[in-house]
């Protein structure tokens, strides 16, 4: 892996996770109109269809391996728009972010060896940041607050699984059949709990944003830079989206931090520049997992 090549992949990172983060207030507003399940479920079939025009994914094992990273995206998706639904935007964002502590130590687990000692400085300052930021509202989990903590577990997995399986896959169709699953699964659910909507009107910019920004633009940034460094970088460098989303809150919904919330956002910038500017090129390329044929 050439430096350049890591440095447009932590790039990359970044813009996705500013992605990320920023839809969490046009997620929270749509859910006034919309069932949260039947929202997911509007939100990735349209972005499964647009990637499918681009790219139309061939192959049993392209289905079978964007099938196992598409339950995890779906249980992160479902347990945030749930939990989101009942919680603020700024707890969503931030607690969203708690994955970012646990896939380098889920990572850790599954190699059966110790993260990377830059790894676990940058981790740990996300998660100091991360509780200064919470701590700023005096959070309580609340059932939404539980269900995004869900979603959080099952977003370490996704970013596991993905580096497990995305080097075997070109990037659009692999995205394609990830976003597909998710609507696949999601129609169901919505039937059995809050019933499957046509969206009305008021509900369609937060699913074009969502569908085609986010969920075109967005993962195949995070799938390709997930092919050039390692689940544990990845993870890192979208701990910025918490920030961003508090960010968004604060300008949109004008939900203010004080001194300690900033303080806290600080500490996530600056776990994002202590990879950037600490990890060598063998560090990262002895993080990514290796595919298994």
């Amino acid at each position: 892996m050439s430096h350049p090549a890591a440095r447009r992949a932590l790039l990359a990172l970044i813009v996705a996770s500013f992605l990320f983060g920023a839809t969490f207030v046009v997620i929270k507003s749509a859910l006034d109109d919309i069932d949260p399940i039947s929202f997911v479920a509007w939100r990735f079939l349209i972005g499964a269809l647009a990637a499918m025009a681009i790219a139309f994914p061939k192959g049993r094992q392209i289905w079978r391996d964007g099938a196992i990273t598409g339950l995890a995206l779906f249980g992160g998706y479902a347990l945030q728009t749930s939990g989101l639904a009942v919680t603020s935007a700024s707890n969503s964002a931030l607690i969203t972010g708690m994955y970012v502590v646990l896939t380098p130590l889920l990572a850790a687990l599954m190699k059966r060896r110790p993260p990377n000692p830059w790894v676990l400085a940058a981790a740990a300052a996300s998660f100091a940041g991360l509780f200064l930021l919470t701590d700023t509202d005096g959070l309580t989990l609340s059932q939404g607050d539980l269900l995004t903590l869900g979603c959080a577990f099952a977003f370490a997995f996704h970013i596991l699984a993905l580096a497990r399986y995305a080097q075997r896959h070109p990037i659009v169709p692999y995205t394609a059949v990830q976003l597909l699953v998710v609507a696949v699964l999601a129609f169901p659910v919505a039937a059995l709990t809050g019933g499957v909507e046509l969206p009305p009107t008021s509900v369609w910019p937060a699913l074009a944003i969502t569908g085609f920004v986010v969920g075109i633009g967005a993962f195949m940034l995070q799938v390709w830079a997930q092919t050039v460094v390692g689940p544990s970088t990845a993870a890192i460098i979208l701990a910025a989206e918490p920030a961003f989303g508090v960010a968004t809150a604060w300008v949109v919904l004008d939900e203010r931090l004080d001194g300690a919330g900033w303080a806290g956002t600080a500490l996530v910038v600056f776990a994002i520049f202590l990879v950037v500017t600490r990890q060598t090129e063998d560090t990262a390329s002895a993080e990514a997992v290796t595919p298994a044929h």
